[in-house]
């Protein structure tokens, strides 16, 4: 039973649902802001074109007793789309940030060849090679450096 403690609490302290539970707290908040813009700013503003609240809008069956509110359904989208788009700003400053702070590397020196063009041949041969292993030429020697 010990072991079994000791393993959920390195997993439930682990640096990654820590941060999973404050994103979905944050989120949480952060819905109910976009609720708002959506409900209390967007809505009204649409509903002076459209002369009317959409998201009353509604369509009632036998007499009432079934109601399809199309209209509330067309606001959670609207919610969702400024939410994504929202969250699509904040992780693209957040990616921003994140390279600003970043070292840039300067670019890594192509490696040394290790290998030469038989100038009789033409065929590939080790940089070493001062004999062709295809035509059988003698090479130049590479002057070595000290």
């Amino acid at each position: 039973m010990k072991k079994f403690l000791n393993e959920f609490k390195a997993f439930a302290l682990r640096g990654n649902v820590i941060d999973l539970a404050v994103g979905v707290i944050i989120g949480a908040a952060f819905q109910a802001i976009v609720k708002s813009l959506t409900d209390d700013i967007i809505s009204p503003i649409i509903g002076l074109f459209a002369k009317t609240d959409f998201s009353d809008w509604m369509l009632s069956l036998s007499d009432g007793a079934v109601q399809i509110r199309y209209g509330a359904f067309l606001t959670a989208v609207i919610n969702f789309l400024i939410m994504a788009f929202l969250i699509f700003l904040l992780v693209k400053m957040m990616n921003r940030l994140a390279e600003l702070g970043k070292k840039h590397e300067a670019p890594k020196a192509p490696p040394a060849p290790i290998t030469k063009k038989c100038p009789f041949c033409c065929s590939e041969i080790p940089i070493e090679a001062s004999r062709c292993p295809h035509c059988t030429s003698v090479l130049e020697a590479v002057p070595e450096e000290a």
